[in-house]
């Protein structure tokens, strides 16, 4: 984020200045708390929202993190994942917007050899390699209906069962997603499952925009 600007010329005395600035805004979240680092913040929106991420870290239930394009939700979600006690295990990141269907299906849940064309090799999937840690799905809104159906089967079942296999293999992942979109308005359409809807926004997180809080504009 904007944590400072200058005016032209610069002058050295205010260079300093500002960088002494940045970093002191810095060191002050790190004795906070380094599970917030690389958010730099000043407004009380921020301050609250981190103490609520302090406060849900300790759980295992599902947390959707709600908030504009580029407004940080990944490293919200970091901050979550660092405040818990799975902050030793893996945190793994993925964006369900990126992908073409079928290449984030076999990314999520994996794959065997052969299971489909151009299936060289086995993939064990995301969310065993997030095994013990947290898995972050970022943009859920644009998950398509059959995923959104697999993704419901895994959260209530806790297994996994990659493409071509018949084996359902356990996994333990804690998993975070977000949104720029409007979900209410997706389900009430039918574009986005109403089950699977409630079982991810057990506990959600609101980022607010920049423009909401011009404290963190230095």
């Amino acid at each position: 984020g904007v944590a400072s600007f200058l005016t032209k010329p610069v002058q050295q005395d205010a260079l300093l200045e500002s960088v002494g600035n940045v970093f002191k805004l810095g060191h002050e979240h790190e004795t906070a708390g380094d599970f917030a680092d690389g958010i730099i913040y000043q407004s009380p929106l921020m301050a609250r929202l981190l103490q609520q991420v302090r406060r849900v870290a300790a759980g295992t239930t599902t947390v959707m993190i709600f908030g504009e394009t580029g407004s940080g939700k990944e490293l919200l979600a970091r901050a979550l994942h660092r405040a818990s006690p799975r902050r030793d295990e893996p945190f793994v990141a993925v964006n369900c917007a990126a992908l073409p269907e079928q290449l984030l299906e076999s990314e999520l849940f994996g794959h065997k050899k052969g299971a489909f064309t151009g299936a060289i090799t086995a993939n064990e999937g995301l969310f065993r390699a997030a095994h013990g840690g947290t898995l972050f799905l970022d943009e859920i809104g644009d998950m398509s209906p059959g995923l959104q159906v697999r993704l419901l089967r895994v959260l209530q079942e806790g297994r996994v069962r990659p493409l071509g296999s018949a084996q359902e293999i356990p996994v333990d992942v804690r998993v975070v997603t977000a949104t720029h979109r409007d979900l209410d308005a997706l389900v009430e359409e039918g574009e986005f499952r109403e089950d699977l809807y409630y079982r991810l926004n057990v506990i959600p997180l609101h980022l607010p925009a920049l423009r909401e809080r011009p404290e963190d504009i230095l």
